[in-house]
């Protein structure tokens, strides 16, 4: 949730009030309807600007290991207190992500980081994040599942490995940043990801800016449940802006359509970022995984994360809309969990939640942890 520089923090992460629902052109039926028929006309949109270009997605092949051991999960929530860039939702995401899990989940360990709390070992510096990634991993064996969720900062840096296709590092920033420094994303995935043994479970839930590959994960998902091969900004662009025509001409919500028209247009106009580039070939070779690694992110690496007024209270967009979908339908599966989280946010905020993995796994099942 941050403008980026390297090592110091350059913007806040966006602030945002809930905005009015405006009006219905085609009464409570438009209103009900509007985001079904808007899907479909997306997808069929979707599937023919596809098969005009060249391909640009594969399909998953790779099945989920089932969770049947113990249950691990580190929360980290950073508000930043009496510094510059300064949030007010992050913790209060902490304790709602952890209330909601526990509550619906078993969990049998769980560590939280906050910089609210007494215990020097349980502020959110860089040595005790670091330290936290290797007590959620430690001992993990195969059936196990983690659970890492990050609420706070995150930046860019220039990537010195070319591992990046768009040629920068993102990065988590600790709450001694100033004197620390970031923890990039290479970083973040020798110490949390690398080596995890095959048939544990990570599910990594980040809601910050700049986050699409903070764990540097290989494969990213389209709301299709098929993997991206090169990044499709303009098709998605195009289909953005006919849903988004589509959704007004339905429920009349012209806020809700000026939003979708803008996040269309700079989808866009931002293009791709190169295909099957170098970078993106040794990011599958090195950063592939045994373990079944999962990651939502709040934006795509160019973009930023809200900090939002919701219902009274100050919450990042991200993990608000993850714990309003599943409250909707514990049961969906990963990619109609993408696809719900985005409807959520579309019309309030230009981030587009993202879905990543270490392998090419189908995720057309249950989201569990």
């Amino acid at each position: 949730r941050t403008r980026t520089r390297t090592h110091r923090i350059t913007c806040t992460k966006w602030k945002v009030q809930r905005r009015d629902k405006g009006t219905i052109m085609f009464g409570k039926a438009g209103k009900k309807y509007a985001d079904q028929i808007a899907g479909h006309l997306e997808k069929a949109v979707g599937q023919h600007l596809a098969s005009k270009a060249p391909q640009s997605t594969e399909q998953a092949t790779e099945t989920l290991g089932k969770v049947t051991g113990q249950r691990r999960a580190l929360f980290i929530g950073i508000n930043y207190f009496g510094q510059k860039g300064e949030l007010r939702g992050c913790i209060n995401d902490v304790h709602n992500i952890k209330g909601f899990l526990t509550s619906n989940f078993r969990i049998d360990e769980v560590l939280v980081l906050t910089d609210d709390q007494k215990d020097p070992t349980k502020i959110p510096n860089r040595k005790n994040i670091l330290a936290a990634f290797r007590w959620l991993r430690d001992g993990a064996k195969a059936g196990d599942s983690l659970i890492f969720h990050y609420s706070g900062h995150g930046g860019s840096v220039e990537d010195k490995d070319g591992d990046e296709e768009d040629g920068m590092d993102e990065t988590l920033i600790p709450v001694d940043y100033q004197k620390a420094g970031h923890i990039v994303d290479d970083e973040v995935h020798d110490v949390l990801v690398r080596g995890l043994p095959k048939g544990v479970r990570l599910t990594s839930i980040m809601d910050c800016c700049h986050s699409e590959s903070i764990l540097d994960l290989p494969y990213i998902y389209t709301v299709n449940g098929d993997l991206q091969i090169i990044e499709t900004s303009k098709s998605e662009g195009i289909v953005t802006l006919v849903g988004a025509g589509t959704r007004f001409l339905l429920d009349g919500n012209k806020k809700r359509a000026a939003s979708g028209i803008t996040q269309g247009m700079k989808l866009l106009m931002s293009g791709n970022k190169g295909g099957n580039s170098k970078a993106r070939e040794k990011t599958i070779k090195t950063r592939s995984t045994e373990a079944d690694v999962i990651q939502f992110s709040g934006c795509r690496d160019s973009q930023t994360s809200a900090d939002a007024k919701i219902d009274g209270e100050m919450t990042g967009a991200m993990s608000h809309a993850l714990i309003s979908s599943l409250k909707q339908n514990k049961d969906q599966d990963y990619t109609h969990l993408l696809q719900s989280m985005r409807k959520i946010l579309e019309g309030k905020y230009t981030q587009i939640v993202m879905m990543s993995a270490g392998r090419k796994l189908v995720l057309e099942q249950p989201f569990t942890i």
